[in-house]
């Protein structure tokens, strides 16, 4: 007898008691026991707050960028391990792959995101400066910084690993120590992937904690630090939510609960187009992957009614295909459900499903079972419905299983009434050849839904399909769905920080963010372009110019590059043209002229220009006026992986009234040291 162990407080804890068998969903063999029996709940909360927390906040974003980029290379190096133990849950290999690869993806993506999206700092800065006053004395900055509590992640049973990764990697790169309790019925590939995180050693201690068994009075020690994130049914969510400490402390909380996602075939994708075949392709896999086990699965077939006995005659020839048994024996393509008792939920399901329709395909009572024993292994053959969508049973009830159920609609304005019926949904998608039926469903449905999938011919190929969430999207819905989101790239981030409005003074606010801002003193002396990145501070600058532009630079310029446009060239138009009143000089120009003016041409630790961003032209330039540039640095964000870093530059244009005529941030890569 294996009993799990939690991980708390810096290490393993045995519960004291026997723990509740869990078993194989195929087999029924006993694979272990659990229980959180004797945890201190209060204890693991404080010690996350106490000592994970900080060793998060010390790190920069890119810091623990690179920690989950390692830590998902760990994981890979390890994913046969978790392939092993996940064939117990019930899960074929591709099952597995799903929820093993699905949850690495997850960290690689968010160590990608936070490389690229946020600075190399322990701030983030939210938005633009808001100026508020005439005289620019006094600014503001919406910044946001990690929350000083515990992410308490509660993840359901269907994906042991995904589950709890996603939301593991925003809560990590946002800086927040995370506290993970599965559900029971998988808890011991969860505790597999625990043990090879804990193994590794490379993430800072009390930076992740897990928990065997029931959360016992866990939320009674919630701060209005903490954070609480749900998965599972919409009944357990209001439960946690109403939790008088969530309530009392207005606890951030996340639900992603019952969802009966639904899949929309259009008019046009009749009977031999390709768009009718990937819908019914969809629509299968939807109903058999994870054994129908998934928040995102295709619950609710809408199609149109004169094709609604084709897609039946289809789905069923696809249904007849597929082998139901032992994840191990050969050929199988559907395992069993996580456990016997969730069988028999979706049988109770299925029984109100049915008052509403009838079965197309399969029999609940029974299927037949390759490698394994119908009676002891968790099995169930895949059901697909027919059903009246006017009844309120469709819309109502999810059996969490391999089942979806065929509706017909006869009209775009009926479907969308149908699809709303839901009550809110994680996932939807439209399966058309037609971008303007797609647009009319999409805003019809998109207040109900918190993603929307349109499939046709052109993007099938590279679609990930109507279940996959990911990383760089939201990852929840409204209303029945629980009105939570998940991941959703760096908003996922941004979930677990407090944004915070700082109002100040030019110089304070710069000094507060790492940034310059304009009004903020600036320092002239050596050319910034000779300072490596270690000598280099935010304020530096260079004031170059004047130039003056003449005529013949604009003539110039429109015969060397082409850009012969009326306003630089022609008398009678320019004139006539009310924004400039004459010839003027191009923008492009103007821009390369301060380039010209503020370059150190010499080699030294500028490696690079890589581009221009937020550039505006404000002030028309004409022949005979000066230009002036200032240069600043405005952000300066090291590489923790190269020996160089990015270096963001203000660039400032004026003429000789000292009206801007260009704005714009110049982007270079320079040394960390001199050359």
């Amino acid at each position: 007898m294996v009993l799990l162990r939690s991980y708390v407080s810096g290490g393993w804890h045995t519960a004291t008691d026997e723990g509740a068998p869990l078993h194989d969903a195929a087999t029924g063999e006993e694979v272990a026991r659990v229980s959180s029996t004797g945890v201190d709940f209060a204890g693991a909360l404080d010690y996350g707050r106490r000592v994970g927390g900080p060793a998060l906040r010390e790190l920069t974003f890119h810091q623990r960028a690179a920690l989950l980029k390692a830590l998902a290379s760990h994981l890979r190096e390890h994913r046969e391990e978790l392939y092993a133990v996940s064939a117990r849950t019930g899960a074929t290999l591709g099952d597995s792959k799903f929820d093993v690869d699905g949850g690495i993806g997850v960290l690689f993506s968010y160590a990608s995101k936070g490389k690229r999206e946020l600075p190399n700092d322990t701030v983030y800065i939210d938005g633009a400066v808001e100026p508020l006053s005439k005289g620019g004395t006094f600014v503001a900055q919406h910044v946001a910084v990690p929350l000083h509590g515990v992410a308490i992640q509660i993840n359901a049973f269907n994906f042991p690993v995904w589950g709890p990764l996603e939301k593991f990697a925003p809560a990590f790169l946002a800086g927040v120590p995370s506290l993970i309790k599965p559900a029971s019925q998988t808890a011991y590939l969860t505790a597999k992937l625990v043990e090879l995180i804990i193994e590794s050693g490379l993430l800072p201690e009390g930076s992740l904690q897990f928990i065997a068994g029931s959360v016992g009075d866990l939320l009674d020690h919630v701060t209005a630090q903490d954070l609480v994130s749900f998965t599972g049914s919409a009944s357990t969510a209001q439960k946690l939510r109403a939790h008088p400490a969530v309530v009392r402390n207005s606890v951030r909380f996340n639900a992603e609960a019952d969802s009966l996602n639904c899949s929309i075939l259009a008019p046009d994708a009749r009977p031999s187009t390709p768009e009718f075949d990937l819908f019914v392709k969809q629509l299968v896999t939807e109903m058999t992957v994870k054994a129908g086990q998934k928040c995102t699965a295709i619950r609710r077939a809408f199609v149109p009614e004169e094709m609604l006995d084709d897609v039946a005659e289809a789905a069923s020839a696809r249904l007849a295909k597929v082998v139901v048994g032992n994840p191990a024996a050969e050929g199988v393509r559907m395992g069993a459900l996580a456990s016997l008792e969730q069988r028999e939920e979706v049988r109770r399901s299925l029984k109100a499903l049915l008052d509403a329709g009838s079965v197309v395909y399969g029999d609940p009572e029974h299927v037949d079972v390759v490698g394994a024993d119908e009676s002891t292994g968790a099995f169930l053959s895949p059901v697909l419905l027919k059903a009246d969508p006017q009844r309120s049973e469709p819309h109502e009830v999810e059996a969490f299983g391999p089942v979806s159920t065929l509706m017909p609609y006869t009209s775009i304005e009926q479907v969308i009434e149908f699809a709303a019926r839901g009550g809110g949904s994680l996932a939807g998608s439209i399966v058309t050849g037609d971008p303007e039926f797609a647009r009319t469903i999409v805003l019809g449905v998109a207040p109900y839904h918190g993603r929307l999938l349109v499939l046709d011919a052109d993007d099938a190929k590279e679609s990930t399909g109507h279940g996959s969430p990911m990383p760089q999207l939201v990852h929840g819905g409204p209303g029945r769905a629980g009105g939570g989101e998940e991941m959703g790239g760096i908003r996922g981030v941004l979930h677990h920080m407090q944004r915070t409005a700082v109002q100040a003074s030019p110089k304070v606010l710069s000094t507060v963010t790492g940034r310059w801002i304009e009004g903020a003193p600036r320092v002239e002396g050596e050319h910034p372009f000779r300072k490596s990145l270690a000598e280099l501070r935010v304020g530096d600058s260079v004031v170059a110019g004047p130039r003056t532009v003449t005529r013949a630079d604009i003539d110039h310029f429109a015969e060397f590059t082409g850009d012969t446009f009326y306003a630089h060239t022609d008398e009678a138009a320019a004139a006539a043209n009310p924004l400039f009143g004459g010839i003027v000089a191009h923008g492009y120009l103007v821009v390369s002229f301060a380039a010209g003016l503020f370059v150190s041409p010499e080699p030294g630790p500028v490696l690079a220009n890589y581009g221009l961003e937020n550039l505006r032209f404000l002030t028309p330039v004409k022949e005979g006026d000066a230009l002036t540039v200032t240069l600043t640095a405005k952000q300066i964000t090291p590489r923790i992986d190269q020996e160089y870093g990015e270096v963001r530059w203000d660039a400032d244009v004026v003429n000789q009234t000292g009206d801007s005529v260009a704005k714009y941030d110049v982007l270079t890569l320079v040394s960390k040291e001199q050359p």
